[in-house]
């Protein structure tokens, strides 16, 4: 249920300071299924304390893994990998991941792989999000079951599973990465039993490709061998016949290849995250202030540190440190850009968007419409709201600030953890904007408005 309860930020000049963001959700969970997996014991480090998270960690904990949580669910200690697979007659697991796109994914993927008998249900939200390509990327190398129950291919997911047989992958990569993210992170899980490497094909556009790349960088900091190749096409003689839709001339843009190898307990530090930064990246420039997010730079694993050269094209200065970014705020102006790769943080920009200058064009993140809400549609009725004028694209929005600066409203969020967050800043700069229902923020940053209030000095007003 909804939380019934308001907030509004309180606008109040410049914002200036420093914060080291919780750790990242992508690489929680990833390094999460990775530990699940190896074998031997692995601790992890600077974990994020999530309702993402924590769906994740009750699941893996119903399948057998033994996961002791420390220092307030900072550190998580894993046990490593069920001893005996499991079989499609096994016991059956009936496993809640509310409305976790990370949880549902991965663990599709990883327990096709490792066999047994799951059924995957989540929030009503979760049972109308696609999951169709990579259920019709398993069915061709998977010994058993598995379908998604909903209308238009969405979970829930029905796994009866004897494991994977050893034939390459095709999968449709213009939904979601995570489809993606998930096989390759399944493939060593598919060798205990297989023994054999696999080669992963993706068909046409790859959306949010530096998500592809962190996921590779987790496997291999667990024990795991991949490469990626990124290609133009890839002769069909190489594609199993099984595996391709009749018809399809889509041309294959991506090969994954990954060894054998299987993962292996280690201790594993996580980045905060990229993505919440952002928020307080964009505070220092609609304020015209100076905020410092210690943990990451340029080269952090995650690809959401590329916002800071967003804000950079529309004006701002960006400092980089020893282990820190740095926005100082500028004047702004619109700019035309592809978010593809960081499209987690377009919501973000459509607050900076409002005080700039000019239009701004979102172009490259059509598969917004399937997260958590649909991130165009809704965000655009939101942002009319607050006085823009927004215009829908197939690929994005165009989004004109208020001629008039931005108005009272009233936001819904959806129970979207990034609308709650980004509206968040419009209060910054502007009296009167209210959000509803901000308690959404415990989906992957539960004490977010209380770091935002510590950040800028000032309490926020609350209605319940």
């Amino acid at each position: 249920m909804s939380d019934p309860a308001s907030v509004r930020v309180i606008p109040g000049g410049p914002v200036n300071g420093e914060i080291r963001p919780p750790g990242s959700k992508s690489l929680t969970n990833r390094a999460l299924l990775c530990a699940a997996f190896a074998d031997g014991p692995s601790t992890l480090t600077g974990a994020l304390r999530s309702e993402d998270t924590e769906v994740m960690i009750e699941a893996l904990r119903q399948i057998g893994i033994p996961i002791e949580i420390s220092e307030g669910g900072l550190t998580l200690s894993l046990g490593g990998r069920v001893s005996q697979p499991q079989d499609r007659n096994s016991e059956h697991h009936e496993l809640f991941i509310a409305n976790s796109g990370t949880t549902v994914r991965f663990l599709t993927a990883a327990l096709s792989a490792a066999g047994g008998n799951y059924r995957l249900v989540g929030v009503e939200r979760m049972h109308q999000r696609p999951i169709e390509d990579l259920i019709t990327a398993l069915i061709p190398i998977q010994e058993g079951n598995i379908a998604a129950e909903s209308p238009s291919g969405c979970p829930p997911v029905l796994i009866q599973s004897d494991g994977w047989n050893c034939e390459s992958i095709c999968v449709a990569g213009s939904v979601s990465s995570q489809y993606l993210s998930g096989l390759m992170m399944a493939a060593p899980i598919a060798a205990i039993r297989t023994r054999s490497p696999r080669e992963i094909l993706v068909r046409g556009e790859l959306v949010s490709m530096p998500y592809v790349k962190m996921t590779a960088e987790v496997m291999r900091r667990f024990g795991g061998a991949i490469e990626i190749i990124e290609c133009d096409n890839v002769p069909e003689n190489n594609v199993p016949k099984s595996n391709v839709p009749e018809n399809d001339a889509t041309a294959t843009t991506v090969r994954v290849q990954v060894d054998a190898n299987e993962y292996q307990g280690i201790q594993y530090a996580i980045e905060p995250d990229a993505s919440a930064a952002s928020y307080f990246w964009a505070a220092a420039a609609i304020t015209q202030g100076r905020i410092t997010v210690n943990g990451l730079t340029p080269g952090a694993m995650q690809g959401d540190v590329g916002f800071c050269e967003v804000l950079r094209q529309m004006g701002c200065e960006v400092e980089t440190g020893h282990d820190s970014l740095t926005i100082v705020g500028r004047p702004l102006h619109g700019i035309d850009v592809d978010m593809n790769a960081i499209s987690d943080t377009v919501q973000t920009l459509a607050m900076v968007a409002l005080c700039a200058q000019g239009p701004t064009r979102v172009r490259g993140v059509a598969h917004n419409r399937f997260k958590e809400t649909d991130r165009i549609g809704d965000l655009a009725v939101e942002l009319r709201k607050l006085g823009a004028i927004v215009t829908e694209h197939s690929d994005g929005m165009t989004i004109q600030p208020p001629s008039d600066g931005i108005r009272p409203a009233v936001l819904e969020t959806y129970n979207d953890h990034r609308m709650a967050m980004s509206f968040s800043l419009a209060g910054l700069v502007a009296d009167g904007v209210e959000i509803l229902n901000p308690g959404c923020t415990v989906k992957t940053y539960p004490e977010y408005f209380a770091d935002l209030e510590k950040l800028i000095g000032r309490a926020h007003h609350w209605r319940t």
